[in-house]
């Protein structure tokens, strides 16, 4: 090879790596454009997850108000250019409220899903991998732990630990981490018949890198929309519990709690004390649920078509 030549490859290797990082984010951009046209549920469901996510992080600039801060002179007053969603009984802003109970909400529910996705997949992987009698043992334990109706198991540990955030999350968390690696210990199965774990069997890999290079990066996908999906569940697992009246206490604004004290009682009067809980709690739900079935759609090989 000649010198202008073997310079010439050289520029095109040095300047390769340039030119897609000048290329990713607009490669990023129309990729979600694709996917808001093949899902459009699945997109309005993201613009509703990251509006809730800017709502929980920035929620003191979005509020205009504390979530427990009284405006003088305005109790029970209805939605209006003063207060967008009204005011309740204590006269609060409601949108305030609604805003900061979406902090309480992301915050219930990623510790929930990652606490509950980390023991699910310890527990779905290892009983995949090992098989025999760990298996036997541990799909026992979780079928008489699964044959429990959810509330009961859910109001029993609440009533032993108490009402509280931390109390909440680990009662959700051991639910749906039971749940969860059923799905897991499926999506594992499935991977050890590839051809590429015997080749890694046959080449003397052992225990943990077989199960952290091959199993656990070809079970992501799985996790990714259980995770998505769960948020959902988790969201209208803890309102249920709020609005029963163990899960965060007052005067944190969890939107359960908004249904089930002053908006229960003045319904009739206020209704809007109701109704704005009630909405933010269904567009919540709504939106992780959407988000999670297009990825589902999207990371599943089986059902991405063509």
């Amino acid at each position: 090879m000649s010198a202008p030549a073997a310079t010439l490859d050289l520029n095109r290797a040095v300047g390769a790596p340039a030119a897609r990082r000048r290329r990713w984010p607009w490669r990023w951009l129309a990729t979600l454009a694709r996917l808001a046209r093949r899902k459009p549920l699945g997109a309005i469901g993201g613009v509703i997850v990251v509006a809730m996510l800017l709502m929980a992080v920035f929620a003191e600039r979005i509020a205009p108000y504390g979530y427990d801060e009284s405006v003088r002179g305005a109790r029970m007053k209805a939605p209006g250019a003063a207060h967008w969603l009204g005011t309740d009984n204590l006269s609060r802003d409601i949108w305030s409220r609604v805003v900061y109970g979406a902090r309480v909400e992301i915050t219930v529910g990623f510790f929930t899903v990652a606490l509950a996705l980390v023991a699910a997949s310890a527990i779905g992987v290892s009983s995949a991998y090992f098989g025999g009698a760990w298996d036997l043992v541990v799909q026992r334990v979780v079928d008489a732990w699964l044959s429990f109706p959810y509330l009961i198991i859910i109001l029993s540990v609440m009533a032993v630990l108490g009402p509280g955030l931390v109390n909440v999350i680990l009662s959700l968390a051991l639910l749906l981490s039971a749940t969860n690696s059923r799905v897991i210990r499926g999506a594992t199965l499935t991977v050890m018949q590839q051809t590429y774990l015997e080749a890694a069997r046959a080449m003397g890999c052992g225990h943990a890198r077989t199960i952290l290079r091959h199993l656990l990066p070809n079970v992501t996908a799985t996790i990714i929309i259980l995770a998505t999906i769960g948020f959902g569940a988790v969201i209208l697992a803890e309102s249920a519990l709020s609005f029963l009246g163990f899960g965060v206490p007052p005067p944190h604004p969890s939107w359960g709690g908004m249904l089930s004290g002053s908006g229960r009682t003045y319904m009739f009067r206020a209704p809007w004390m109701a109704v704005w809980p009630g909405v933010a709690i269904s567009l919540a739900v709504f939106g992780f649920n959407m988000l999670g079935d297009a990825l589902r759609d999207v990371l599943d090989p089986r059902l991405r078509g063509s």
